[in-house]
């Protein structure tokens, strides 16, 4: 008995820890720290061209997390296909390709391309991205745009498909209800905050693009009540992440209504966290006798909507 598995709507996954986009590059890098292998592992993000990124410095440190303006650095759709979709081949677990575009047809091509790759299980759409100029979050942040972008999406792709939302709106319910209606089959949620940090020797900014996301501890009550709010206006799964570094975080994502929860800079600081989670959360199971997850998902819900 598997008390840990849960399913992300057509997705199957032994567990629910996932790894976060833009944290461990295609996979194999931190493969050989996670002696457990997490429910799935989402590739750094791919644009259809290569793209080189934002101007240095693009990581800064906060008190409680960090800002990042790497701009989407990437090989590009096909140096992907050609160096890099061989050594994740062999990782045995559920791998989501995760995609950003400038334009709805760049999104679209991502989609046909990638859906044809047998190493490729589903698509995580980036419509939330704060540090790139066009595309990211401009299609995030206006419901209409992200209807029209994870639509065109989920027409062309053979697989699952996760929206990914973006924190940086007045009400993420409308974009989460607007994704849900465009046929996605999973929300992910939530990217990073938009912040910035000045030196305050230079009086300059300290990030070469002046803004970035934050991600870490500092946002995750934040993502708690997005998570709240949205599991409560949608029926499709939320995988819940922002800040998770222990298996306290991963039971609030869960009781606030995630079926499944990210690990993301947590893992530049202890890149075998998402197996040590995934082991903890087994042995929480044990102890507490859950034999399924199910049980706990939205338990912070209200009642009406625990029946």
């Amino acid at each position: 008995m598997n008390r840990l598995s849960v399913n992300l709507g057509k997705l199957q996954l032994t567990n629910p820890i996932i790894t976060a986009s833009g944290t461990c590059g295609f996979g194999y890098e931190l493969s050989p720290y996670l002696t457990t292998l997490p429910g799935g592992i989402v590739l750094k993000g791919l644009t259809l061209e290569e793209r080189q990124g934002n101007p240095t410095p693009r990581i800064a440190e906060t008190p409680a997390g960090i800002l990042n303006s790497i701009g989407l650095q990437n090989p590009g759709l096909a140096k992907f296909k050609q160096s890099y979709r061989t050594k994740i081949a062999d990782i045995d677990t559920c791998i989501i390709a995760n995609i950003s575009g400038n334009t709805v047809e760049e999104y679209a091509r991502l989609t046909e391309e990638l859906s044809k790759l047998a190493e490729i299980d589903a698509i995580e759409v980036n419509i939330s991205c704060p540090n790139v100029k066009k595309g990211g979050m401009a299609f995030g942040t206006d419901p209409i745009a992200a209807h029209q972008v994870v639509s065109e999406v989920v027409k062309r792709s053979s697989l699952p498909v996760i929206a990914k939302l973006s924190p940086n709106v007045t009400d993420i319910r409308v974009i989460a209800r607007a994704v849900e209606e465009a046929g996605a089959d999973v929300i992910s949620m939530i990217n990073t905050m938009l912040g910035m940090k000045i030196d305050i020797r230079s009086g300059c900014p300290v990030l070469g693009n002046i803004m970035g996301g934050l991600s870490g501890p500092a946002i995750r009550p934040i993502a708690i009540r997005m998570v709240y709010q949205v599991a409560q206006v949608v029926d499709i799964p939320i995988i819940g992440m922002g800040g998770v570094r222990t298996l306290e975080d991963v039971l609030e994502m869960l009781m606030a209504g995630a079926t499944a929860v990210s690990v993301g800079t947590a893992t530049m600081i202890d890149p075998a966290l998402p197996s040590r989670l995934v082991q903890e959360l087994a042995d929480y199971c044990r102890e507490k006798e859950i034999v399924n997850l199910k049980s706990i998902v939205g338990m912070a819900l209200p009642s009406e909507m625990n029946v």
